[in-house]
C-alpha cells in the first residue's frame, strides 16, 4: 500500500489557498495548480475528489478507477467499445497558468484509429481542456450544429483542445475533431513506440489556443481524461498520472 503522501495538505489545505478568506487579504496563487493529484489517494477510494463521470447518450461507459502500478496510485481506464470520460470543473486563468503537465501510459494503440475520420475517432488516452467560451459568440450555423450535437451526445464544449495519443498521425498534427470543428485535436503521442511505458508531456495551453483560434483564450473551465473505443469497436487500457498547471513565473526561462 502506498503511503498517502501529503493527502491532507492537498485535499484540505491547498484548495483553501486559492480562495480569498477576507476582503482585505491578498490572494495567494500557488506555483502549481493540481487539477488531478491522483497519487495522493488510496486505491480503496472510488474516484478522486472533484472528478465526476462524463457520459454520452447512447454510449457505453469506459471504466475508470484508482489503481496502483509501478509504485504509485493513478487512474486506470479500461475501454471496450465504449466512450466516456472523467472531468473536473475548474476555473483557471490560462495566462497565469499556461503550462499543462501530465503523465500517462497506454497499453495498446487503436489499430483502426484515424483522427481525420468519425469511424477512427478513438484514442487509448487523451487529455481534454475546455474553455469558457460564450455560445453567443459562435456563428448561427455553429450554434445550431452544437445544439443538435448536444441533443444526441450530451455535453459538448463550445471550445476545447484535445491532446491525444493517436495511432498513425505525426506528432504535432493539429486537426478539427471529425464530429465538431469546435474541438481541436493535437497529436502529442503517436503509434506504439512508447506503449507500455510512462510518458510525460508538457503543453503551453495558452500558446496552443492562441495559435489555433487566433485570439486570447478565455478561462479554462474543465479538464478531463478520456479513453474511448466506441467508433472502432476496439479495446484499450491506459493509465493517467497526476495532472497539473504550472504558473507562468515558474516556467524555465521566464
Amino acid at each position: 500500500m502506498i503511503e498517502r503522501k501529503g493527502y491532507i495538505l492537498l485535499k484540505f489545505v491547498l484548495p483553501l489557498l486559492t480562495v480569498t478568506t477576507c476582503m482585505t487579504a491578498p490572494i495567494y496563487n500557488p506555483p502549481v495548480y493540481y487539477a488531478g493529484s491522483f497519487s495522493t489517494y488510496y486505491i480503496e477510494d472510488k474516484l478522486p475528489d472533484l472528478w465526476e463521470p462524463l457520459s454520452f447518450r447512447g454510449k457505453k461507459d469506459t471504466e475508470y478507477r484508482l489503481h496502483e502500478i509501478d509504485g504509485k496510485v493513478v487512474i486506470r481506464a479500461v475501454g471496450n467499445k465504449s466512450a466516456s470520460g472523467l472531468i473536473r470543473r475548474v476555473d483557471i486563468d490560462p495566462e497565469e497558468y499556461p503550462v499543462l503537465r501530465w503523465t500517462w501510459r497506454a497499453e495498446n494503440i487503436i489499430e483502426k484509429g484515424d483522427v481525420t475520420k468519425k469511424s477512427g475517432d478513438d484514442y487509448p488516452a487523451r487529455i481534454y481542456v475546455t474553455f469558457d467560451y460564450d455560445i453567443r459568440n459562435l456563428s448561427w450555423w455553429n450554434r445550431t450544429l452544437l445544439r443538435a450535437i448536444r441533443i444526441f451526445y450530451g455535453e459538448v464544449p463550445t471550445r476545447a483542445i484535445n491532446y491525444i495519443w493517436e495511432s498513425t498521425a505525426e506528432v504535432g498534427t493539429v486537426v478539427p475533431n471529425p464530429y465538431s470543428d469546435l474541438v481541436m485535436m493535437i497529436v502529442v503521442e503517436s503509434g506504439d513506440r512508447n506503449v507500455g511505458t510512462w510518458v510525460e508531456h508538457e503543453r503551453n495551453v495558452y500558446e496552443d489556443y492562441l495559435e489555433i483560434y487566433g485570439t486570447e483564450p478565455p478561462r479554462i473551465n474543465g479538464i478531463a481524461i478520456m479513453t474511448d473505443t466506441d467508433d472502432t469497436g476496439e479495446s484499450a487500457v491506459a493509465y493517467y498520472g497526476d495532472i497539473k498547471f504550472i504558473r507562468k513565473d515558474m516556467i524555465a526561462g521566464e
